[in-house]
Order: structure tokens, then C-alpha cells, then sequence
């Protein structure tokens, strides 16, 4: 897969494309609808390439910084995602004041036509784009007409809840990774290096591998879930392990502030994971996160859960 982190990196011989449009954040089962429904399009009117059109930072974060919502994947994970959804090519358009201002004619001009050359283009029903969300589905039919594009709108999918990254980010806040699942396609997943903690953890017979909850990313809610944590670099890269998983920032331990999930592989403690790539997988919630009032309760409590998990698991 191409991918293309300005306009002037688009191959100027590029031939005509499908084109989808969007944030793409989480890559839910509404987006992979729309590149499916591209794809077929794309079958329909000859064209293979099909091409999808993003947005780096979050338009809400530049615009409205103090209302940005946490995202739930990474510019990186969005590409490798849309790879695996079936998309050829990505353009990522770097966001700005600027770019916000562009009127919905010279998103069409300029993205579309003149440098995608776009024979069919597939977007959501609510698809709204231009200075202001002047833009709809409307006048992106009315301009195909004159540019030689069709236009396909897919209509919202899902149900009684329609599925996008906001209905995703209710159910983490929740504590629902089971909705947020439903929703994906798959579980939630939270990536990062492996980072050293107070190492209470390995003290009290559980170690823990701890990756820090990034600035403005999405994680459930405080909590403990029933998991799997995948090594995604060195010798052992690939291999997937049963956890029981942590995340807040354990309350019955003062003087911590770092929101951190915490992923207990499950009987094992000879895992040497500091400085590794991994990912995190939530398969369903335990309990809600809790201050004991001694270390004994906290660890009868997580002898629970291990069982619980341990169940759930299968493992």
C-alpha cells in the first residue's frame, strides 16, 4: 500500500481511482463497510485502484482544541488498518486552519479531481466535508456531473446503534469493551513500549508489563479486564499471552498520576518485556478499579481476578 503524506507526493501519472473520504479513526465495522462498498464500485466502473483520503491531526484538535476527542488509533495503526480493510492507497492530508477553510468546490478541484482524478467516490451517508461542513453528498452528486465521477453514499450501519468512533469511545469511557468490540470488529486494542514501573507489581507476585496511556488517547475506563497481550518485536515477536490487565492508576498505592495499563501475564513471571513493542487486547471487563484499605485485600483481589480471567480465557 502507497501512502502519501502530501499532495504533491501523489504520483502525477496516477490513473483514475475510487476514492473514500474520512477520519477512519478506529477503523469500526462502518468504516470497513465504506472500503468494502469502494471496492466493489470500484469492479463496477473498471477502476482497481481504490484510494482513501484521511486527515492528520484530528480536525476537531485543530480547530477546537479543547474538545478533541481521544482517539482511538494512531495515524499508523489508521494506515495499517485501512491496508487491511482493502485499501490500495492513503492519502494523508496534513491538517490545518488552512485546509479547514478550503471551500467544498476547491476540495473537489483540488483533492478529487485534479489530483486523484477520482472515477467514483464512496463516503458515508452523513458525509458532510468543506469550510464549515458546507459540503454533503448532495453537491458531491452535482460535481461528479461535471468531473466524471459517480457518487456512492453507504448508508449508516449497525444497530439500535449506529456504529462510529463516537459510539466507540462511549463504550471504553464505560468500561464496555464488549460494545466497543461489537462495534470494531475485534477488540480494543492499546499499543506502546513497555516501560519500567515501581515494580510493585513483581513484589507483590504478579509482574506487570506497563505501557503509559499516551496524551489524548483513548483507553477504558479504570478498571480490570480479561485480556491478551501480543509481543509485536524481538526473538519472540507474534506470540500471545492470557493477562489480566490494570488500567488507572493504581489508587491504593498513593502518589501516582500516570494512567498506565498494567497486563499481568497469566502465571507467568519469567517474561522480560522492558523496551518491547507490544498490544494489548480487552476481552471483557471484571471490575471497576478499587482502593483497599491493605495490601492483603489488594492481593485477594487479584488472585480473583487472575481466576476470573484465567476462566474467561480458557487459559
Amino acid at each position: 500500500m502507497r501512502v502519501w503524506r502530501d499532495l504533491t507526493d501523489v504520483p502525477a501519472e496516477l490513473g483514475r481511482t475510487v476514492v473514500t473520504i474520512g477520519n477512519f479513526d478506529g477503523m469500526h465495522l462502518g468504516h470497513q463497510h465504506v472500503v468494502q462498498r469502494a471496492r466493489e464500485v470500484g469492479a463496477e466502473v473498471g477502476v482497481a485502484d481504490v484510494v482513501a483520503v484521511t486527515f492528520d491531526p484530528h480536525p476537531i484538535a485543530v480547530l477546537r482544541p479543547e474538545h478533541a476527542p481521544p482517539t482511538l488509533t494512531t495515524i499508523d495503526e489508521r494506515l495499517r488498518l485501512l491496508g487491511e480493510a482493502g485499501v490500495d492507497d492513503v492519502l494523508v492530508i496534513p491538517f490545518s486552519r488552512q485546509v479547514a477553510a478550503w471551500t467544498p468546490e476547491e476540495f473537489i478541484d483540488w483533492i478529487l479531481v485534479d489530483t486523484l482524478h477520482a472515477k467514483a467516490v464512496v463516503v458515508g451517508a452523513n458525509f458532510r466535508f468543506g469550510n464549515r461542513a458546507a459540503g454533503d453528498c448532495n453537491l458531491l452528486r452535482e460535481a461528479g456531473k461535471d468531473n466524471d465521477f459517480v457518487l456512492e453514499e453507504v448508508s449508516l450501519d449497525g444497530g439500535p446503534q449506529v456504529w462510529s468512533s463516537t459510539y466507540v469511545r462511549t463504550c471504553l469511557a464505560a468500561g464496555d469493551v464488549a460494545g466497543a468490540a461489537e462495534a470494531l470488529g475485534r477488540p480494543f486494542t492499546a499499543r506502546g513500549v513497555v516501560v519500567e514501573g515501581d515494580k510493585r507489581g513483581r513484589e507483590l507476585g504478579f509482574p506487570t508489563a506497563n505501557v503509559p496511556v499516551g496524551p489524548g488517547a483513548a483507553a477504558p475506563a479504570d478498571g480490570v479486564y480479561a485480556g491478551r497481550l501480543t509481543v509485536l518485536d524481538g526473538p519472540d515477536a507474534g506470540t500471545v499471552h492470557p493477562a489480566a490487565i490494570s488500567v488507572g492508576t493504581n489508587p491504593t498505592f498513593d502518589g501516582e498520576r500516570e494512567r498506565r495499563v498494567e497486563s499481568y501475564v497469566l502465571d507467568r513471571t519469567d517474561l522480560e518485556l522492558y523496551g518491547r513493542q507490544v498490544e494489548v487486547a480487552f476481552l471483557e471487563r471484571l471490575r471497576g478499579m478499587v482502593r483497599f484499605d491493605s495490601v492483603d485485600a489488594l492481593l485477594e483481589a487479584m488472585a480473583d481476578d487472575v481466576t476470573r480471567a484465567r476462566t474467561i480465557l480458557g487459559a
